[in-house]
């Protein structure tokens, strides 16, 4: 596991699933962690198993996300790491999809990135230094799935978002990277049933569904000083599911 003793690292949407895979991976390699989240009973707790902090913040809401940073930096006197990895996924055929629908799914998923970003960015060009994660996904870059063309415009949105701010934050040691997790055992899969886990990972070369450590790892990877000469991309972590272009070649 990469070093990250003595850092300080925020997690949006650290209370769950790949969140909370992210938060204990950060944990591990040394760094303090941060929730953020909406979720105060699941966030405290898990801050409490990681020895961490917790805030409560509505990711959607700009006033809350520049209250977060402002938070840290004054608690702890600088911010070295944020994953921003908030995001909700409900599956809405097109036909049924309502402007409502489609707003709310980019404001957790694409807005609450550029508000991170932006807000977490001038705490880092102070000290020269600091390391941003995104979490998209496979859905919308490079796959689609009925039912959540929302979620893939938002995910798509993302990937451009940080080609152009790895531009811009470059120049003050900051790097922004992306990981673009495939199918990952979180609450959320879980709740659709056996079957449809079955059915996923009978897609994927692996045969195995991923875990939420999975992404973790990685994420430390980006969020570490080891990789300081990479900015702007980003990592598919699927287990090989993007790869065959028929699923039924998979043996």
């Amino acid at each position: 596991m990469f070093d990250l003793k003595g850092q300080i690292a925020i997690v949006t949407g650290g209370a769950n699933g790949i969140g909370r895979g992210i938060v204990n991976c950060l944990n591990q390699a040394g760094a303090k962690v941060v929730i953020a989240d909406l979720d105060q009973y699941k966030g405290k707790k898990v801050a409490e198993e990681v020895d961490g902090d917790f805030i409560s913040v509505d990711v959607t809401v700009e006033e809350e996300m520049k209250h977060l940073f402002k938070t840290v930096n004054e608690r702890y006197g600088k911010i070295d790491i944020l994953c921003a990895n908030a995001g909700i996924f409900p599956q809405v055929a097109l036909s049924d999809m309502t402007v409502e629908d489609f707003d709310k799914v980019l404001n957790v998923n694409l807005k609450s990135t550029f508000f991170s970003v932006k807000y977490v960015a001038p705490y880092m060009k102070e000290r020269g230094y600091g390391r941003i994660v995104v979490t998209s996904s496979i859905t919308g870059p490079i796959t689609g799935y009925p039912g959540w063309a929302h979620y893939a415009a938002s995910k798509a949105g993302q990937l451009g978002f940080i080609h152009s701010a790895a531009l811009e934050l470059a120049q003050y040691g900051i790097t922004i990277n992306a990981v673009q997790p495939g199918n990952i055992k979180t609450e959320g899969l879980i709740a659709q049933g056996q079957a449809y886990m079955d059915g996923m990972r009978a897609n994927i070369p692996l045969h195995e569904l991923g875990e939420p450590e999975d992404i973790g790892v990685a994420a430390c990877f980006f969020a570490s000083r080891e990789a300081k000469f990479i900015t702007g991309q980003n990592l598919v972590i699927d287990g090989g599911q993007i790869l065959p272009e028929d699923p039924g070649a998979i043996l």
